[in-house]
């Protein structure tokens, strides 16, 4: 999982409220166990007409908004169904940050096991925010001081400590695990002395 620090770009700004995973990204595309591919069918319903070519109204299929590392949402993000999919097809388009006033549970934690960083902040800041989206301006966010920057303003978001920590060393489940190989090993051999039955070469 890649390390998050800080991130700059202009945001992509989708003011639809209840956006659950299905429309992130659809049930046909769950066939795949790969983290990669998925970011052209991200938002597929929206971005694609019914003969499959792009519907250049649509926030993401426009310049400069194709290169969005950040997205603006309405509340209730990531809503519905688990899949894992939906941060991961968010993750291959490009998608690093999501900024909402609100998240589905399950969404929200499994964003911060993929490396992206969903970010809660009131109604009033989202409008805020949202006028760097229309007018094509660059906003920044800072994981480790746990600020968004935008011209001379900024905004202070919360984030759990142990989900920052894993975000800023870019640590995901396996990543965990593997840290704690020496405790694992050690516990192994104990193990292995004395229930060899347990264990065997």
């Amino acid at each position: 999982m890649q390390k998050f620090s800080t991130l700059k770009s202009i945001p992509a700004y989708l003011p639809i409220v209840n956006i659950d995973t299905d429309m992130i990204i659809p049930k046909q595309f769950l066939k795949t166990i790969k983290r990669t591919g998925l970011g052209k069918n991200l938002f597929f319903e929206m971005r694609y007409d019914d003969n499959g070519n792009k519907i250049s109204d649509f926030i993401l299929n426009q310049n400069p908004f194709t290169n969005s590392k950040i997205l603006i949402a309405g509340k209730n993000f990531g809503c519905g169904s688990s899949r894992e999919h939906a941060p991961w097809a968010l993750l291959d388009f490009g998608i690093t940050c999501v900024i909402s006033s609100s998240f589905a549970d399950i969404f929200y934690n499994n964003c911060f096991k993929n490396g992206i960083l969903p970010i809660i902040v009131d109604e009033e800041k989202i409008k805020e925010l949202s006028e760097y989206a229309n007018r094509k301006e660059e906003i920044s966010v800072d994981l480790k001081e746990e600020k968004i920057v935008y011209g001379n303003n900024e905004i202070k978001f919360k984030i759990d400590s142990f989900k920052k920590k894993c975000l800023l060393e870019g640590l995901d489940d396996i990543a965990l695990s593997l840290n704690k190989s020496d405790k694992i090993n050690s516990f192994e051999q104990k193990l292995k002395s004395s229930k060899p039955w347990i264990i065997s070469d």
